[in-house]
């Protein structure tokens, strides 16, 4: 039943920054684990970062000291402020909320990091 609606792709150069959102129902933010996925042409998704009911974020390991996620819970949003872009970050970006057993995904928006 969970539905999410990602925004904020586009086209940067690197060293850019954009923001995502992800705008969730239900007031699912506030109590079930969400996250951010990316995928690359020929890669697999690949979790970046995800933020807990009590407010824990983990990131990957490629995207650490640049990329911050953020819950708002009044407004049922969850972010992913990007911050120093690089081209290697070039994927679509989709949001993901684990109500198990499920998970549910949003439609994914581009993000492009390119002179």
């Amino acid at each position: 039943q969970a539905r999410l609606v990602e925004s904020g792709g586009g086209l940067v150069q690197p060293g850019g920054s954009l923001r995502l959102s992800c705008a969730a129902s239900g007031n699912i933010v506030s109590k079930y684990v969400m996250g951010w996925y990316r995928q690359a042409p020929g890669k697999q998704r690949e979790l970046v970062a995800q933020i807990t009911r009590g407010g824990t974020a983990i990131y990957a390991d490629s995207v650490k000291g640049r990329f911050t996620i953020s819950r708002d819970n009044a407004k049922n949003t969850v972010d992913l402020q990007m911050n120093s872009l690089k081209p290697e970050d070039t994927a679509v970006y989709y949001c993901a909320a684990d109500l198990p057993p499920l998970t549910y995904w949003g439609q994914g928006t581009q993000v492009t990091v390119s002179t």
